[in-house]
């Protein structure tokens, strides 16, 4: 069986890639959604298992300890993020293409491992102001921690010469469609 391709998405928070990703998942690409861990606590919508995998800061620290993770980042203070090898291990098992929405540092991180396997895409919002009107519109974080998102997507920005293709994320149809031509191209090779 041939192995899994993989597909990376990151974007600073706010940019729409989740709306892309799961658009994505929807067509007939035979792709799988791998799921993270997180060691933040749910947003009411989120489910474990489903949306990430939940641990707490010291469980997680000890996947971290037993080298469980293909990559991790401590996001923020005793907020850690990362892709568990047993669930990329567990996708490809079935066949499948394996499809992560992970941060910047993260999908740099996978690209580095799976090298030609991988096709890295960078969501790019149409401008910081832009970013920070989704932030508010979502209503899911106080002043404070939009201001630290926004702050930290100025940073993010900076990485997206390094992946594979770079979309923004102004118009969504269009944005849809560029990954649509760009991730089934690749499949496809």
């Amino acid at each position: 069986m041939e192995k899994g391709k993989i597909i990376i998405f990151s974007a600073p928070s706010g940019s729409g890639k989740t709306t892309l990703v799961k658009w994505l998942l929807r067509q007939d690409l035979n792709l799988h959604f791998s799921i993270s861990a997180t060691s933040r606590q749910p947003r009411s919508t989120e489910t474990n298992g489903k949306d990430y995998y939940f641990l707490s800061p010291e469980a997680f620290r000890q996947k971290i300890a037993e080298n469980a993770f293909l990559e991790w980042e401590e996001v923020y203070p005793d907020k850690f993020y990362g892709t568990l090898k047993s669930e990329v291990e567990r996708i490809i098992s079935e066949g499948k293409h394996v499809l992560f929405d992970v941060d910047v540092k993260g999908g740099l991180n996978i690209k580095k491992h799976f090298r030609a396997q991988a096709l890295s895409i960078f969501v790019q919002p149409p401008g910081i102001e832009v970013l920070r009107q989704r932030l508010e519109f979502r209503g899911t974080d106080s002043a404070e921690i939009i201001q630290e998102r926004v702050e930290k997507a100025a940073y993010e920005l900076t990485f997206a010469p390094q992946f594979d293709l770079v979309v923004i994320n102004d118009k969504l149809d269009q944005a849809k469609q560029d990954c649509l031509k760009k991730v089934k191209d690749f499949l496809e090779k």
